[in-house]
C-alpha cells in the first residue's frame, strides 16, 4: 500500500498555476498523481467554507479519476487551513472529528480520518503556534486533545496517520537548531508534546528508517531565498503508525520538489 501526504498550501494556487510558483506546485501535484498512492492525504487546502469550485474539481477529478474525494473545509474563516483525501479504496466510514480543542480549532477543518477492514488512515494538519507563540498554550491542548483522540482509534484498529504537525521533534530534524530553540514548532512544550504522540504507541516512520541520518527536512521557509539551495530546512511532517503495524513498513521518503520552498510531499509503503 502506497501513501503520500502533503501540506500543498492552496489547492486553488495549484490548478490555477499563473505564477512560477503555483507552476511547480502543480507539477509536483501531477508528479504525485503520476505514482497513483493508494491514499493522498493533503493539508492547507485554503478552500472556500463551501469546498471546491467546479475548476477545481474538475481538475482533481482529472488528476486522480476513480478517487474517493473527502474534503474538511473550516467554517471558523473561509479560506484558511483545511484537509482532503483522496482514496482509491473506498472506506467503510469517514470521520471529521471534533475532539474537544481550545478556540476554534475544531472548526478549522484539521482533521480526517477514514475506517477501512483492518486500519484507519487520517490526516491532520496541527495549529501553528504562531508568531510570538500566540497560540502555542492553544497548541498544547490541542496536542493533548489530539493524543487522546489517536488513541481511542488505536484501541480499535492499528492506525496509519499522517500529517504537518508543525514540530520538528528532534535537533536533528532541523538545521538551524540552536538559533531556533524558542521559535514556533521547536519549542520544549511541542517537542516533548511530540514525544508524548509516540510513547502513546507510536512510530515515527522515517525516523526508524533513519536513526541517525541527518538533512532530512520536508520544509524550507519560503522567507529565505536560499533555504532550499542550502537545505537549511525542517522536517515537520510525518507518518506515523500504531507501533504493532510499524514492522510492516518497507519505504518511507521524501519526494523531490526541486527549488519550490515550503512542504514537500512524504511518502509511505506498508504491507497492510
Amino acid at each position: 500500500m502506497q501513501l503520500i501526504s502533503w501540506n500543498i498550501d492552496s489547492i486553488n494556487a495549484a490548478v490555477e498555476h499563473k505564477s512560477a510558483r503555483g507552476e511547480m506546485t502543480w507539477d509536483v501535484l501531477t508528479t504525485i498523481a503520476a505514482r497513483k498512492p493508494d491514499v493522498f492525504a493533503i493539508q492547507e487546502t485554503k478552500l472556500k467554507a463551501t469546498g471546491m469550485t467546479k475548476k477545481q474539481s474538475e481538475a482533481i477529478a482529472e488528476l486522480f479519476p476513480d478517487y474517493h474525494v473527502y474534503l474538511d473545509s473550516s467554517t471558523a474563516r473561509s479560506g484558511y487551513s483545511g484537509t482532503m483525501m483522496l482514496t482509491r479504496i473506498e472506506p467503510l466510514s469517514i470521520e471529521f472529528p471534533k475532539i474537544a480543542a481550545p478556540d476554534t480549532m475544531d472548526i478549522e477543518g484539521r482533521i480526517i480520518t477514514l475506517e477501512f477492514d483492518n486500519y484507519y488512515v487520517s490526516t491532520v494538519y496541527t495549529p501553528n503556534s504562531g508568531s510570538a507563540l500566540a497560540r502555542l498554550s492553544a497548541r498544547g491542548e490541542w496536542d493533548d486533545a489530539y493524543r487522546a483522540y489517536i488513541q481511542t482509534l488505536d484501541a480499535k484498529k492499528p492506525v496509519i496517520f499522517s500529517g504537518d504537525m508543525n514540530v520538528a521533534h528532534e535537533e536533528i530534524d532541523l538545521k538551524n537548531f540552536k538559533t531556533n530553540h524558542n521559535s514556533a514548532g521547536f519549542t520544549n512544550q511541542e517537542r516533548e508534546k511530540f514525544t508524548a504522540l509516540l510513547d502513546a504507541g507510536f512510530t515515527d516512520t522515517l525516523r526508524m528508517q533513519n536513526p541517525n541520518t541527518p538533512e532530512i527536512y520536508t520544509w524550507w521557509a519560503q522567507i529565505s531565498k536560499t533555504s532550499k539551495i542550502n537545505n537549511s530546512g525542517w522536517r515537520i511532517d510525518y507518518y506515523l503508525v500504531s507501533d504493532r503495524i510499524a514492522e510492516n513498513v518497507s519505504n518511507t521518503g521524501v519526494l523531490d520538489t526541486g527549488l519550490r520552498q515550503d512542504h514537500a510531499p512524504i511518502l509511505l509503503t506498508i504491507n497492510i
